[in-house]
């Protein structure tokens, strides 16, 4: 499906040029819901949020948003009190030009941290923003968001729910600062589906927790990261309760797409080569299952391997045992793509051919058995290479 045809049912979209980054590409974003939707959020629990932030957050809980405003190229983080009135003018200035009130107006922002926006310019081309929106906008919408990305991240669903076809749409950005609670990202989910507030809320989260908060490229978090997901309700399905067959659809359609956009963030890592979808199993709860998934995705001893293609299992091995998780070693397993490198205490011999084209994928998946229990958790992962330290060591504040 070509981005043409990715369009939501009661939802318009735009991007443009409005002179941020100094390259001229577009850099000002728009998603529009013709009606009132219902809305839902998540964002960094970093100590320092940025500005807009702070801004959405506080408008979400009134359950309801209509627009999403997103700048690139200027993170409005670390501004102090002009930071925070930048990002109400902003939205102020939008609500003034498609005629709504200014609390149902999200606000994001991306970029470098520690300067002001350049609100004049925004401000200024607002109504060619306004006036660029169409149901097909959405590809236009995605490029106006990204910053380091080397490609734009969309996914698309439709499935039938509540006796209605219900479809879904998600857009996001992220290459860098990738780590949960969230990454450097921003994610938007649109769906023309009628659901309770509570519904789309636990829905999300759901979602979010298998998805943006379950991917590492460099163990950095960001002061922006914002998720947020719109149901304007005009599919006109039986509405969508907090139990029941239709929301463990939603829900599983949301994760869906939600998952694609993080993978997708993991492959666009900055420098990564590789996506490596990370499992630990067997572990007593899932929160251990995690300390020892993020402590072998964020290693850098692991993430150099796999980027030199070497299946070193001792690396793996070592960061899974040093969070403190009691282990038996002579019950660990370690598997590449099915192929096992390690099992009772030892190294697994005679498979040394076939790791080698394992080593070579692009994808590569890597399960690590705990042999305690039966909880899990998966993370996705990018290897690290030259090219993270090229795009890091010369982005500035």
């Amino acid at each position: 499906m070509t981005e043409k045809e990715i369009k939501t049912p009661g939802f318009l979209a735009a991007g443009i040029s409005a002179g941020i980054k100094e390259t001229g590409a577009k850099d000002l974003s728009l998603i529009y819901s013709e009606a009132p939707a219902r809305a839902a959020g998540v964002f960094t629990t970093n100590a320092f949020p940025a500005a807009p932030v702070l801004v959405s957050r506080q408008r979400l809980r009134s359950g309801y948003a209509q627009a999403i405003l997103t700048n690139s190229g200027n993170a409005n983080a670390a501004t102090g009190e002009d930071g925070y009135r930048d990002a109400l003018d902003m939205g102020r200035t939008l609500a003034r030009c498609v005629n709504i009130h200014e609390d149902h107006v999200l606000v994001s922002s991306t970029g470098v941290i520690g300067h002001r926006l350049p609100l004049d310019r925004i401000q200024k081309a607002m109504p060619r923003l306004v006036a660029g929106l169409r149901p097909e906008g959405i590809g236009d919408a995605e490029e106006a968001i990204l910053t380091t990305d080397r490609f734009p991240k969309l996914s698309f669903r439709k499935r039938m729910i509540g006796g209605r076809e219900i479809t879904v749409c998600g857009m996001a950005k992220g290459a860098g600062m990738i780590q949960p609670h969230m990454a450097t990202m921003l994610a938007y989910v649109m769906t023309d589906a009628d659901v309770d507030a509570k519904a789309l809320d636990r829905a999300f989260r759901y979602g979010v927790g298998r998805s943006f908060n379950a991917i590492s490229v460099d163990g950095c978090m960001s002061t922006n990261d914002t998720a947020l997901i719109l149901a304007n309700g005009v599919a006109g399905n039986r509405r969508i309760e907090e139990r029941g067959r239709d929301f463990i659809a939603l829900r599983g359609l949301l994760t869906e797409v939600m998952t694609e956009l993080a993978k997708d963030m993991v492959r666009d890592g900055e420098g990564a080569t590789k996506v490596l979808e990370i499992t630990v199993e067997g572990a007593r709860t899932v929160g251990e299952a995690r300390k020892m998934a993020y402590a072998i995705a964020n290693s850098n001893l692991v993430k150099t391997a796999f980027h030199g293609g070497d299946p070193n299992w001792g690396r793996i091995v070592a960061a899974a045992g040093a969070v403190g998780v009691p282990l038996s070693i002579d019950s660990v397993e370690l598997s590449f793509d099915g192929v096992p490198l390690f099992r009772q205490g030892r190294k697994a011999t005679g498979n040394e051919d076939i790791l080698k084209e394992i080593m070579s994928r692009e994808e590569i998946g890597v399960r690590f058995r705990a042999g305690m229990g039966n909880r899990s958790f998966r993370v996705f992962a990018s290897d690290l290479g030259f090219g993270y330290i090229e795009v890091n060591a010369h982005y500035h504040t």
